[in-house]
């Protein structure tokens, strides 16, 4: 009874994002599909070094458009987002979801107009890592009390979630929604097992520092026997990772980025998929093509997706750990195949957009029956 009861959720909701990156758009959309009375994103601009990929896609009654303006940089950034209580007037939703972010002013305001009205309030986020820095105490204090003004708290991760216990959040307040850019994936259909000769690694993802290619590159040059490397992506950092390659590592295949069926090929076509640095939704969608995955310790949703049964977690900028996780992988190519199957069990069954809506809705029929 309870699962039919969460299988939607009655009333009219509103979501605040920062910006719309493009991965967005598929849960929105599928969120949007269990919100009867609508939903609605009001989201802005990134600034024009950022390098994030925005929607352009999302259905027009689904997103309302905020003028973001950026204040600061680095551990000082603070955005406000203009027209907030407009939106919310002419929106008037019923629960309204916050990103959980205290950097961001307007989302103050949007709560204590929330509170005027009675109506509940979901802050959905990364976690609380602990601040660092001279003012790591006042920053503590200011995102506690942030953070205690919502009724539920959404992680993207089981590390987000503890991070927010951690913060004094109570348990039976917080829900875990593992961050997820593709659907429940189809079945998985036979690879076939190749020589250790023949195994193909591939990167998808935003070429930028932060991401670590040039590792990757690096790691592979230490590998033998050298496996195929495809990097699916574009960004900053493009022309200098295709310039070390061609010093370190010439069978590199740059692609560019790459969408719909031109992608899924290169999913399937791979044998292994790295990320080597921070960040990266492309991790779930090659675990549901059937890959296992190496991946770099970051947010936290990392955390959940490598596991022992289905690849490796490294840390972040090691290079040394990176080698010897590739060198493992590569050594056996049955145990990949089984790998492979274990991820795309985890992306069937726990990391995908349908499961991430269903702790959504679960989490607002939550908040609006106590009141």
């Amino acid at each position: 009874m309870d699962a039919d009861r969460d299988a939607t959720f009655p009333g009219r909701v509103g979501l605040q994002q920062r910006v719309l990156p493009a991965y967005r758009v598929t849960f929105f959309e599928r969120l949007a599909a269990v919100c009867e009375a609508g939903l609605q994103v009001f989201a802005g601009e990134p600034r024009r070094d950022e390098g994030i990929l925005q929607a352009d896609e999302l259905r027009q009654d689904l997103f309302s458009h905020a003028e973001n303006i950026h204040i600061l940089r680095g551990t000082l950034y603070l955005c406000y987002q203009k027209s907030m209580l407009s939106w919310l007037q002419a929106w008037d939703p019923q629960v309204l979801i916050l990103e959980a972010n205290p950097r961001y002013l307007a989302n103050w305001r949007a709560v204590r107009w929330m509170r005027q009205r009675s109506r509940p309030v979901i802050g959905w986020g990364l976690g609380a890592p602990p601040p660092g820095g001279a003012l790591a105490l006042v920053r503590r204090a200011f995102r506690a009390r942030f953070l205690d003004s919502f009724d539920a708290l959404i992680a993207y991760s089981t590390l987000g979630a503890e991070q927010y216990r951690h913060s004094g959040v109570r348990e039976e307040c917080i829900f875990v929604a593992p961050n997820a850019a593709a659907a429940i994936p189809p079945p998985l259909k036979p690879r076939e097992v190749k020589s250790r000769d023949d195994l193909h690694v591939l990167f998808v993802g935003r070429l930028q520092a932060r991401k670590r290619v040039d590792n990757l590159l690096r790691a592979c040059a230490a590998l033998e026997p050298p496996p195929a490397l495809t990097i699916v992506g574009d960004g900053p950092a493009s022309d200098d990772l295709e310039q070390l390659s061609r010093h370190i590592y010439p069978q590199t295949h740059f692609v560019g980025a790459q969408q719909g069926e031109a992608l899924e090929g290169y999913f399937r076509k791979a044998d292994l998929f790295v990320l080597p640095g921070t960040g990266g939704l492309a991790v779930q969608q090659a675990m549901a093509h059937g890959l296992p995955v190496i991946v770099a310790e970051g947010d936290g949703t990392q955390n959940d997706l490598a596991t022992p049964g289905n690849g490796w977690l490294v840390p972040p900028g090691n290079l040394e750990a990176l080698i010897a996780a590739l060198r493992q992988a590569l050594s056996d190519p049955g145990r990949l195949q089984s790998l492979g199957k274990e991820s795309h069990r985890l992306a069937s069954e726990r990391f995908n957009i349908e499961n991430m809506a269903s702790v959504f809705v679960r989490a607002m029929n939550a908040v609006t029956r106590e009141r």
